[in-house]
């Protein structure tokens, strides 16, 4: 059964089952991960619990000290900067993107390159998706997804908790 922690509208994860279903430690799960309404976890969905635990616990202390950067180019959409920043981390001039990068989390997250900045109190996560059978080979998806950082800030430690609660040590 899978139990959903914030809105996939905005940002959930939605913690199911051990993996494989006979394991002792829980140390392997099966975690979908939701934003702007885009499923995300699509090419692995199966997380390595410590891991993944402790990137949840990072950037949700990132976003709890308000350790994100501002909008870079805020005459631009998100989805244009979203873009600008993708092709510069892909041309190697990866220090101004690297600022803002968020969700970083390990295999579970491979196909996902996220930025995301402040405007206020919100959080604006902007994805590239890659890996997406129902896309053209070398196009990328552009997902946007809008947030209050304290409700991220919840969620991610929220999905953390629980994680951390069923495991077997």
């Amino acid at each position: 059964m899978m139990r959903r922690l914030g809105d996939r509208a905005r940002l959930a994860v939605e913690v199911g089952e051990v993996w494989p279903p006979d394991a002792a430690t829980g140390d392997l799960r099966t975690v979908d991960v939701w934003a702007g309404g885009t499923w995300l976890t699509t090419v692995d969905n199966t997380a390595y619990v410590p891991s993944f635990t402790h990137y949840l616990r990072r950037d949700a202390e990132q976003v709890r000290r308000r350790d994100v950067r501002t909008c870079p180019f805020p005459e631009r959409s998100p989805e244009e900067i979203c873009r600008l920043l993708y092709a510069q981390a892909c041309a190697g001039e990866s220090d101004f993107s690297e600022q803002f990068r968020l969700m970083d989390w390990g295999p579970t997250a491979d196909n996902v390159t996220c930025f995301a900045y402040l405007n206020g109190d919100e959080l604006i996560i902007t994805l590239v998706l890659r890996d997406d059978d129902h896309l053209p080979e070398d196009q990328e998806k552009v997902v946007v997804a809008r947030i209050l950082a304290d409700e991220c800030v919840a969620v991610l430690t929220e999905a953390a908790d629980l994680l951390d609660a069923e495991r077997v040590r």
